[in-house]
C-alpha cells in the first residue's frame, strides 16, 4: 500500500500563497506619498520582510509535515519571484533610489536560471544549490535596506545599502553561471547514457 500524495489545498501552500497575496499589498505601501513618508517605507519595509521570511516557514511546514506538492514547488518561486521583482521594480521606477542596470540584472539572471531549470526537468531536477540560498539571502537584505527612508537616515546606511547590494548583485551572477555549468554537465550525461 503506498501513501497517497498530499492535498494541495495545505498549510504550507497557504502560506506562499499569503505570500503573494502580500506582494501588491506590499507595493501599495511603498508608493504611499510617493514613497516619502518614513511611516510608510518602514511599514513597506516590515511586510517586505514579512513575506520574505515566510518563505522559511512555508519550506519548513512543507518539509516537517510531509506536505511537499507540485503545486508548492511551482508556487514558491513565483511567489520570491514576484516579491523581490517587485520591490527591485519599483525601487528604480517611479522611485528613482536604483539605476535601471540592477533591477534588470538581477530579473534576467532570476528569470534565465528559472526557465533553463524547467527546461533540464526532462533530464534531472536542479535542486537549489548552496550559492543559491546565500543569493537569496543577500537579496533579501539588499532590498530591505533600500526599502528603508534612506533620504532620512545617515549617510551611512545609504553605503551599507550598496554594498549588500553589490554582494548580491556579484553572488547572483556567479551563481547564474554556476547553474549554467551544471545544466550543461546534466545535459551531457543525459545525453551520453
Amino acid at each position: 500500500m503506498t501513501d497517497a500524495a498530499p492535498s494541495p489545498w495545505n498549510i504550507a501552500n497557504a502560506v506562499t500563497a499569503a505570500r503573494i497575496a502580500l506582494v501588491p499589498v506590499f507595493a501599495v505601501l511603498l508608493l504611499v506619498d510617493d514613497g516619502d513618508s518614513m511611516l510608510w517605507r518602514l511599514v513597506a519595509t516590515g511586510v517586505f520582510l514579512l513575506a520574505a521570511l515566510s518563505d522559511r516557514v512555508d519550506g519548513h511546514l512543507a518539509r516537517s509535515r510531509g506536505l511537499v506538492t507540485d503545486l508548492g514547488k511551482i508556487l514558491d518561486p513565483i511567489a520570491d519571484k514576484a516579491l523581490t521583482g517587485t520591490a527591485l521594480v519599483l525601487l528604480w521606477w517611479p522611485l528613482g533610489e536604483l539605476p535601471w542596470w540592477v533591477p534588470a540584472v538581477i530579473l534576467v539572471r532570476e528569470l534565465g536560471i528559472t526557465v533553463m531549470r524547467m527546461a533540464m526537468l526532462r533530464y534531472a531536477v536542479m535542486p537549489a544549490s548552496r550559492g543559491g540560498k546565500i543569493k537569496t539571502v543577500l537579496q533579501i537584505a539588499a532590498i530591505s535596506i533600500f526599502l528603508l527612508p534612506l533620504d532620512q537616515l545617515p549617510s551611512a546606511v545609504t553605503v551599507i545599502a550598496w554594498v549588500v547590494m553589490a554582494a548580491a548583485i556579484v553572488v547572483t551572477l556567479v551563481t547564474g553561471v554556476d547553474y549554467v555549468v551544471q545544466a550543461v554537465r546534466l545535459r551531457r550525461r543525459a545525453t551520453d547514457a
